[in-house]
């Protein structure tokens, strides 16, 4: 997985070559799948998740850049295998799922990173609002149906995203924009 997907796909930071090389992917997909956890596809979970592609989640994780100071959020897209990767990265981690993120009781705090595993349409503002000034995001994003990976900060009530690189990430459907009619 290492030297056949991520780094060349330009996964390329040691500190997510060795969180990716000592965690076991196994262990993080239904028992089925175990043979074929570092696929580089996207594998079904139970409850109709999905666990991203290595390289995802690799690359999630780079443009990240996380460090010993920050405190991090992460909304889990049902496997705990990135919270598993980002935990021993920063100072606190909460994790809280798709549905959480998108409650009012979302664990209160300013956020210095926070990373969605998997991809939205659009950032709830209660997940917004739990973001510290400056604070960075790393999300998929979903626009007209293509999904990439984007990076973000915080600046006063603004959270700016930049798609980074198209990737296959699996969607999120809690974070999708209401159906409506345009012409």
């Amino acid at each position: 997985m290492v030297d056949s997907q991520l780094r060349t796909s330009g996964v390329n930071a040691e500190f997510v070559l060795q969180r990716m090389g000592v965690v076991a992917r196994e262990d993080f997909v239904p028992s089925i799948a175990r043979g074929i956890a570092y696929i580089d596809r996207a594998i079904a979970l139970d409850g109709g998740r999905q666990l991203a592609a290595p390289v995802v989640q690799g690359r999630m994780l780079q443009e990240a850049a996380p460090n010993k100071a920050d405190r991090a959020l992460l909304v889990d897209g049902g496997s705990g295998y990135l919270a598993e990767l980002l935990r021993p990265l920063v100072q606190t981690l909460d994790v809280v799922s798709p549905e959480q993120a998108l409650a009012a009781d979302t664990p209160t705090g300013d956020y210095s990173l926070v990373l969605i595993d998997g991809a939205v349409e659009q950032l709830p503002a209660a997940l917004a609002a739990r973001i510290a000034d400056s604070g960075r995001i790393v999300t998929g994003l979903v626009i007209n149906r293509i999904t990439s990976v984007a990076i973000g900060r915080k600046s006063g009530a603004t959270i700016s995203l930049l798609p980074v690189i198209e990737m296959g990430i699996p969607v999120l459907a809690e974070f999708n924009l209401p159906k409506g009619w345009s012409f």
